[in-house]
């Protein structure tokens, strides 16, 4: 391009054309013939016309999410239906796309990079796996892994031969088994994504599908590894096919015994709570793409080499995690959808129509293998005596289509193993069943309904001088210390022992699979990583110091923080707690001040309060927990608020079991409507007068309890006397009575901050108050019934 005065040349290999006046150049931009010097001159604009592709595929799958999601419609299913409708059949007709935004040239470009972002999304995926899963898979889920890939392969090829006489040419049916292969895989990274986006990937049967699809994926790899090479043998040589093999065997070697170790030499070199060194990132980056050259040139596919060295590096903190939070964020968000939706714009829906022999076998074959593979999936569940809806559910979802398949489909398209007619067919197959699945797995399986029942699990009902099991969350290492002092204000004794169960949550970083250990059957071949060690030696201290009066478990659920709510459930579902005992969001310095927040915490102790098989607490630690002790030379003052209701009965009924604790006093301060005008039936007076009787005759424990009624005529006047007592003691104990309206709260509820807590501990926590004093705020088990909804 040159440039004088006013006049404007440009050149292309053959031509050159001259603009006498800058001010011709708009309206020459217009013109047809002006595409030609932008796409094929030297001034080229490939960059530009690849940045505007990006941005329309960008914005068409962000906004085609956004309105799709609300139906429970996954990522993929979206990003495919974007690019179904720029395909040729749909707006790829327009010219504007067909001849200059997606014009052949330009596709082999934005193939390229798609392909690239593919190839570090299954190198991603590797890191995520565990393989360690597969020691750990049940006989359930290893049989079902099997019989999900083995039976849909041997009666689709058996259909084939039977019928491909009839439907198919000779030179068609050579391909077929490949392609047969493809509808009867069950890859691991699909049916992650799904349950992620169902959000049931901590549940029963979410495990048991991760462990059933890891089991399958690498038994599927191992098949289209043999059969790669063995195509390869019979198209080129068998020197050829031999000679892959041996590389492919050294290969798979070299990253069991050689860089796996190194890899776990770089995590050795890496100090504890310090980031991998950059330079060891950037060099597991090269040996991805060397990986992909070197699988592509002994035969396998270029994807082939950066999944192996995937799962060759140790999944978790420090190294799985710190290459996951580098690159899954933009490989997810933008080259996996740009592969998506690139790979359906391949798709001609209009091929459809046109209905042949070929056509109707394959169409038969979709259906054939996926009924066969719905029934091997269902079938070993079944038969492990689980209902038969949570079996179908487990089939339904291994069973599920997604981008392993796409791309297989369009590499066999790409290379003329698969016409564009059936390449069309397996589309829309795929789009369907992505449609499809979460719908019927949604409707049939519901992980609240085993939370249902009938049965009262809470301390007002719990038997005296019966075991009181307790459920309590670590979210932070200052937990530990704050919850062990409430467990030791809680007076145990041998003839009032506590059952604690200890639960440290971590979040899931690095990892596609969530874990959870049990510490008493843990053993040292389990990642040889030894989880939550802090905790297990404290809480092992808090049991041997209260001998025969406390037995303790210890358990850790490494998981993402919107799925931990079901580890927490299933726990206290499973080892028939009456408590779950929560931290606060927030976290106090020693002076008073807020140190900091986590709203995914507060997230948490939502969905608990919601979904708890028993009674809930909430623990606000300001200081006077964590930096005190309850010993025989210190006394310890516990208030508890009393107003009425279930959840001040059972807070109540806590507060009662410190009483025997000759270190602890213990004050209950009811709060009194002074107008007599409480909105309460008679048969709740008289259960808080029947439960406040031994208080009020101080006949609770063997220390003295002092007991005060305030007379109160709204909600600001007690939120006055709260705040005078609020210094004079170390805990103050409250019901949450969410959505309960008394006299004695009236215009509160309006300033309430935090709903978790209800109106009195809200107030006793805000930051508007300057005290070190803790709060214990307890919600009664909420009653369900067996079809899940709250009485």
């Amino acid at each position: 391009m040159e440039r004088g005065d006013n006049n404007v040349t440009l050149f292309s290999q053959n031509h050159s054309i001259t603009i006498k006046d800058c001010t011709e150049l708009p309206s020459m931009v217009h013109s047809p013939g002006m595409w030609n010097y932008f796409r094929y001159g030297t001034v080229s604009y490939s960059l530009p016309l690849l940045q505007l592709q990006m941005i329309l595929i960008f914005a068409m799958t962000q906004l085609a999410h956004y309105i799709l999601k609300r139906y429970g419609v996954p990522k993929f299913t979206s990003q495919f239906i974007v690019g179904l409708v720029l395909s040729p059949s749909l707006l790829g007709r327009l010219k504007i796309l067909k001849n200059v935004l997606f014009e052949v040239n330009s596709q082999e470009t934005i193939g390229m990079l798609a392909f690239l972002g593919y190839t570090l999304f299954l190198f991603v995926i590797g890191v995520k796996m565990d393989m360690g899963m597969i020691n750990r898979t049940g006989r359930k889920a290893l049989i079902t892994g099997i019989a999900c890939i083995v039976l849909p392969l041997v009666v689709g090829l058996a259909f084939q031969v039977f019928f491909r006489r009839i439907w198919v040419t000779e030179e068609e049916a050579s391909n077929l088994p490949f392609v047969t292969a493809v509808h009867c895989v069950t890859p691991f990274p699909v049916v992650a994504s799904l349950l992620e986006d169902l959000k049931i990937l901590n549940s029963e049967l979410g495990r048991l599908s991760l462990s059933a699809a890891l089991v399958s994926d690498m038994f599927s790899t191992f098949l289209t590894s043999l059969a790669t090479l063995t195509k390869l043998a019979k198209e080129k040589s068998v020197v050829s096919g031999i000679i892959g093999s041996i590389a492919t065997i050294v290969y798979v070697i070299s990253m069991v015994f050689a860089i796996r170790p190194a890899m776990f030499w770089v995590i050795r070199q890496t100090p504890e709570g310090r980031p991998v060194k950059d330079a060891y990132i950037h060099f597991i980056m090269f040996m991805v793409l060397v990986s992909g050259l070197l699988s592509d040139y002994y035969g396998q596919t270029f994807f082939f080499g950066p999944f192996i060295l995937g799962l060759a590096v140790p999944d978790g903190p420090p190294l799985g995690s710190a290459i996951v939070n580098k690159f899954n964020c933009f490989i997810s968000e933008v080259f996996l959808p740009l592969f998506v939706t690139t790979c359906a714009m391949r798709t001609d829906l209009t091929l459809l129509f046109k209905f042949d022999s070929l056509m109707t076998f394959y169409t038969c074959l979709i259906i054939v293998t996926f009924v066969t593979k719905l029934a091997a999936c269902m079938v070993p569940p079944y038969y492990s005596k689980m209902p038969l809806s949570d079996a179908l559910t487990v089939s339904l979802i291994l069973t599920s289509k997604g981008v392993v398949q796409l791309v297989s489909y369009t590499v066999f398209r790409d290379n003329e193993t698969m016409s564009d007619q059936t390449f069309a067919v397996t589309s829309v197959s795929i789009l369907l069943i992505a449609v499809i699945v979460p719908i019927l797995v949604k409707s049939l399986y519901d992980p609240s309904r085993k939370y249902a029942g009938y049965q009262v699990r809470d301390i007002l009902h719990c038997k005296r001088n019966s075991e009181l099991r307790i459920l309590v969350c670590i979210q932070r290492p200052d937990n530990v210390a704050a919850v062990i002092k409430l467990l030791e204000a809680s007076g145990p004794t041998r003839q009032s022992p506590l059952g604690v169960y200890a639960l440290h949550l971590i979040e899931l970083i690095g990892r596609a699979s969530p874990i959870f250990i049990s510490h008493q059957m843990q053993k040292k071949t389990v990642s040889n990583i030894s989880y939550s060690e802090n905790v297990t030696v404290a809480f092992n201290r808090f049991q041997r110091d209260n001998e025969n009066a406390v037995s303790v478990s210890v358990f850790t659920a490494i998981s993402p923080p919107k799925f931990m709510h079901e580890d927490i459930c299933t726990l206290a579902l499973d080892k028939l707690t009456s408590l779950i005992v929560l931290p606060f969001h927030r976290k106090w310095s020693i002076d008073g001040s807020i140190e900091s927040e986590d709203s995914t915490v507060r997230t948490l102790n939502c969905s608990v309060l919601e979904l708890a098989p028993c009674s809930v607490g909430i623990l606000v630690d300001r200081g006077s927990l964590s930096h005190s002790t309850v010993s025989s030379e210190a006394s310890y003052s516990i208030a508890m608020i009393f107003i009425g209701g279930n959840d001040d009965r059972e807070a109540l009924m806590f507060a009662k079991r410190m009483a025997n604790d000759p270190n602890i006093s213990l004050t209950v301060i009811r709060f009194v409507d002074s107008g007599g005008n409480e909105d309460v039936s008679s048969w709740d007076k008289v259960i808080d007068s029947e439960i406040l009787k031994d208080v009020k005759l101080n006949n609770v424990g063997d220390e003295y309890v002092i007991y005060i009624e305030e007379l109160v005529k709204d909600g600001p006047q007690t939120a006055l006397i709260v705040r005078s007592m609020v210094d004079e003691y170390d805990l103050i104990i409250v019901g949450r009575r969410h959505n309960i309206v008394s006299p004695q709260t009236s215009g509160l509820a309006e300033w309430n901050e935090f709903p978790e807590l209800g109106i009195i501990g809200d107030l006793l926590a805000s930051s508007d108050i300057n005290s070190r004093t803790s709060v214990f705020v307890l919600q009664q088990q909420k009653q369900r019934i067996a079809t899940g909804r709250r009485n």
